[in-house]
């Protein structure tokens, strides 16, 4: 996975993860934003070692890259790819996923989100239990 993921690393650019999410968020979907922000505060923190930020850099990458295996602007499964690879992400790195993490993530959907969203929305790991 790690290896498939790297080549996507170059897309990556914090100025234009904002962007993206910004601009899209409602029609990326919560599930999918929330996953790529839990992601993006796992990279910030410090702890966080150099291969797992390489998985993250790699994910988010993808979720940036504007060719897609299945392009983002076809209803609705644009996003199932990028949902694919966000989810192999968490799994990869989810030792670093902690509460302070879920936090941020959470904190920043009410930007983008109504909060009735945001409370019912279910951490990835608890979706897979």
């Amino acid at each position: 996975m790690k290896e498939n993921l790297l080549k996507y690393r170059k897309n990556f650019s914090e100025k234009r993860f904002w962007l993206k999410l910004g601009k899209n968020a409602r029609g990326i979907g919560i599930k999918i934003v929330y996953s790529a922000l839990l992601l993006y505060y796992a990279f910030r923190r410090r702890e966080t070692p150099i291969w797992a930020r390489s998985i993250i850099l790699g994910a988010l990458g993808y979720l940036l890259t504007p060719i897609d295996l299945i392009p983002d602007l076809t209803p609705v499964f644009g996003y199932t790819d990028d949902m694919s690879i966000l989810a192999l992400g968490i799994a990869g790195i989810a030792a670093y996923i902690n509460d302070t993490v879920r936090t941020q993530a959470r904190t920043k959907l009410y930007m983008w989100f109504k909060p009735s969203e945001v409370e019912e929305l279910q951490d990835p790991e608890e979706i897979r239990k």
